[in-house]
C-alpha cells in the first residue's frame, strides 16, 4: 500500500547542471517539474568544454550532465536523479515501494539506458550534433523498440503501471525527439498517444525541439 503523506519540499531550491539539447537532463528537469519541486537551472557549455573542467569534474568525475544538488546531496546521472527524487521527495506513486512495482519501473529505466540510448538517441546524436554513428543500427534498434512499446501502450495507458512513474518520465524526451535523428512516429499510434498523455500531465515541460531529420 502507497503511503500517504508526501515528503517536505526542499528548504531551499534544488540545482540541476544540465545542457538544454540533452534528453537525459530533460528527464531531470521535466521529474522536477512534475514534482513542483523549486529548483534552479544551470547551463553547461558542452561544445566549449565546460564539463571538462576541475570545477564540474569535482561534481561528476564521469563528466556528463545531468549532475543534481540538493542542498549538499549530488547526484550524478539522469535515471539516479529520477530514483533520488521519487525515494525523497514522493510517496511511493512515481516509485513504487513493493518489491514487484519497483521492478516494473526497473525494466523501464534499464531500457532508457540500453536500448533507448543506443536506439533513438544515438541516433540523434549523429543528425543533430553529426557524431559519427552506426545510423542504420541505431534506426533499426528504436524501431525495434518502438515495435515492443507499441505493443504494450495498446494494451496499458503507460509502462510499469496504470499512471505515470518514472518509468515514464526516463522514456519520453529521447523518444518524443526521434524524428530528429530519422526514426518516424506515425507507425507507432499507441507510443504517439502515450507520449500526448506525458505532455497533459500537470507540469510538463517539453523537450527543446530541433528542426533536423524527418522533424524538419
Amino acid at each position: 500500500m502507497q503511503a500517504t503523506n508526501r515528503p517536505a519540499a526542499p528548504a531551499t531550491p534544488l540545482v540541476l547542471y544540465r545542457s538544454p539539447l540533452s534528453g537525459h537532463a530533460h528527464r531531470a528537469q521535466l521529474f522536477l517539474s512534475l514534482l513542483g519541486l523549486p529548483h534552479r537551472l544551470v547551463d553547461v557549455d558542452l561544445r566549449g568544454g565546460e564539463q571538462r573542467g576541475e570545477p564540474f569534474l569535482r561534481l561528476n568525475p564521469f563528466g556528463q550532465v545531468p549532475v543534481l544538488d540538493d542542498d549538499g546531496v549530488v547526484v550524478g546521472d539522469s535515471n539516479a536523479i529520477l530514483v533520488y527524487l521519487a525515494t525523497r521527495y514522493d510517496d511511493g506513486r512515481w516509485l513504487p515501494r513493493d518489491a514487484a512495482g519497483a521492478a516494473r519501473v526497473q525494466r523501464w529505466l534499464s531500457v532508457a539506458a540500453g536500448e533507448i540510448a543506443f536506439g533513438p538517441a544515438t541516433a540523434r546524436l549523429g543528425v543533430l550534433f553529426g557524431r559519427p554513428v552506426a545510423m542504420d543500427d541505431a534506426i533499426a534498434r528504436a524501431q525495434r523498440l518502438f515495435a515492443v512499446m507499441e505493443s504494450v501502450l495498446a494494451a496499458q495507458p503507460f509502462l510499469a503501471a496504470d499512471h505515470a512513474t518514472i518509468a515514464d518520465v526516463a522514456a519520453y524526451s529521447y523518444i518524443a525527439r526521434a524524428e530528429e535523428g530519422n526514426v518516424p512516429l506515425a507507425p507507432y499510434p499507441a507510443l504517439h498517444a502515450w507520449l500526448r498523455r506525458i505532455e497533459a500531465l500537470p507540469g510538463f515541460v517539453p523537450m527543446v525541439a530541433s528542426k533536423v531529420g524527418l522533424a524538419a
